[in-house]
């Protein structure tokens, strides 16, 4: 009997399970709420050149003849200049004349429309303009942040633990989540960005981990999706906060960071990975935490029993010597035609995946419409994504899911430039459908990842993907600011990449119950023979479905 034996005779997600995976979901509400908090604080709002004399609190409203006496007509873009003012003298004689002057110089101060926000850290920084690229560098290194975070407490979890790492986290969330809203300059923001970035790897992988690790196989893949969901709360959530605390984003800031330290009880109540405490020869911990989950589950099992199991689970495990075969290596995944093809498909998918799903997040505001609602239907559209997900992921197979939703979200997107500018909600209501399709694709991409490479070079593969979902997230802000230049510039770009990698991905074979190879030389030649059924009961992948911890 083995691990995954003795958990379903204790429940295979009981009471006691239930009860700490609510909380541990808990968390994925947090990381919603700082990846996403960058749509309000550093939102842009229309703004102008100060004109001479004018005060810092000026009006941004002015009248028509004012405008077109005092800034040139941006034709591209379809309104008066944000960023340069007529060179002259702004007396009334001037304004008089009715004649505007014939050159025009840049501006280094600006009066900004405070309607729908009053103040945000665009607007304190001046982010505007010829800085406008300081903006999306802010969001740009939140996101080198995950990717360090990821690959610092990847590590250091499986070192020191995962609830050391939780702990760890969740100080450095509050600290450094703290510290933004006291910032007065922008590099010092952008800094504590990069470390806010990193908390929400390090608080989302620790509780995933620990959550996934107490449940059976079966329940894995509804476990992995569920968590996604609360994200997609924290995503609602983060509007929320943002209309309360429109007035100061420093406000907000502290308000979406002090919860946070609410976790810190969790060191009282929430336990160890019993996997983890078992791998690092921890097993009278490990025994009074399966004795707990017991009394809670309501299972009759004696101690000696319980030890017998995890000592037989321990001695089952082969141990191979280092010699015995040569290790696998990162150069394996592009040695030969048939893993150098799925390798970069795969790169691929994850770094479009990532990019569209964060971009298109991150660039609500640039859709038009009311900015709340907007970004809510953004959040909201990701449920039925999941449930849609959950119901065939299994039945339809990865493929069809993956390949699918991409086109789709692909098709959506670029149908926008068939739109008429006035027709401002048909815009929002495509980039919606490519929002929910890219949700969907997402999730499954981790499983379809694990699927694809054989078992010597399996993490290698998940790992090289999973950093270029970093890039992707690295790189979307920067496409975003290419709206500066044309509007649908964003959406093109994301329709793009998502219609040519889905259709490029259909060369992939589908996964669903079949044989996985545990070699190179196994996947050489199942490429030839095609995948053959399993013709056992357990399921391909030993029930790891879901581990999408990687979005998050």
């Amino acid at each position: 009997m083995t691990y995954d034996d003795l958990l379903h005779k204790i429940g295979d997600f009981g009471k006691y399970q239930k009860r700490i995976y609510f909380f541990l979901c808990l968390p994925a509400i947090s990381c919603a709420l700082h990846k996403l908090a960058g749509v309000f604080i550093l939102a842009k709002t229309d703004h102008r050149c100060q004109l001479p004399g004018e005060l810092n609190n000026a009006s941004y409203a002015l009248p028509i003849n004012i405008m077109n006496m005092s800034y040139p007509f941006d034709y591209k873009l379809d309104h008066f200049s944000s960023c340069k003012m007529y060179d002259t003298n702004f007396t009334e004689t001037y304004y008089s004349s009715n004649i505007p002057a014939n050159h025009s110089i840049n501006c280094h101060r600006w009066i900004y429309d405070r309607e729908t926000f009053q103040n945000t850290a665009v607007m304190e920084f001046d982010l505007v303009c010829d800085r406008a690229w300081y903006k999306g560098t802010a969001d740009s290194m939140l996101m080198v942040g995950v990717m360090l975070g990821s690959i610092i407490f990847g590590y250091l979890s499986d070192r020191i633990g995962r609830k050391n790492i939780f702990t760890i986290s969740v100080w450095l969330q509050g600290i450094a989540g703290c510290g933004m809203a006291f910032t007065q300059e922008y590099w010092s923001f952008t800094f504590l960005r990069v470390l806010v970035g990193a908390s929400t790897s390090g608080l989302y992988l620790a509780a995933y981990v620990i959550g996934l690790e107490f449940v059976s196989p079966k329940y894995r893949m509804v476990v992995g999706v569920v968590i996604q969901m609360f994200f997609s709360v924290g995503f609602l959530l983060t509007s929320a906060f943002a209309y309360v605390f429109h007035n100061n984003w420093r406000y907000f800031q502290l308000a979406i960071t002090i919860p946070t330290l609410f976790y810190t009880t969790y060191h009282w109540f929430i336990p160890e990975s019993v996997r983890w405490l078992l791998t690092n020869g921890k097993q009278e911990r490990a025994v009074k935490i399966i004795q707990k989950v017991c009394r809670v589950n309501g299972v009759d099992i004696s101690d000696k029993d319980i030890v017998e199991i995890l000592e037989c689970d321990i001695e089952k495990k082969p141990i191979v010597q280092a010699d015995a075969q040569p290790k696998a290596s990162f150069f394996d995944l592009f040695k030969h035609p048939v893993i150098l093809k799925r390798s970069i498909i795969i790169m691929l998918l994850w770094f479009v995946n990532s990019t569209a799903y964060y971009g298109l997040s991150w660039s609500t505001s640039n859709l038009g419409g009311n900015q709340y609602l907007v970004f809510n239907l953004a959040g909201l559209v990701e449920f039925p994504a999941y449930t849609f997900l959950l119901l065939t992921l299994n039945k339809w197979g990865r493929k069809i899911n993956i390949s699918g939703f991409l086109i789709l979200a692909g098709l959506a997107l670029l149908a926008t430039l068939a739109v008429p500018k006035t027709n401002t909600w048909l815009v929002i209501f495509c980039a919606m459908m490519a929002k929910l399709a890219i949700t969907a694709s997402y999730g499954a991409v981790y499983v379809y990842t694990a699927e694809q490479f054989p078992t010597v070079v399996r993490n290698m593969g998940l790992g090289v993907g999973s950093f270029f979902a970093r890039i992707g997230g690295i790189v979307a802000p920067y496409i975003n600011n290419t709206a500066e230049i044309w509007v649908n510039m964003p959406l093109v770009v994301y329709g793009g990449l998502a219609l040519l990698v889905g259709a490029w991905s259909l060369v992939l074979p589908e996964t669903l119950n079949k044989k996985l190879p545990d070699t190179i030389e196994d996947l050489i030649d199942m490429s030839d023979k095609k995948y053959k059924p399993v013709l056992t009961n357990e399921p391909a992948t030993n029930g790891d479905t879901n581990k999408d911890k990687d979005k998050y």
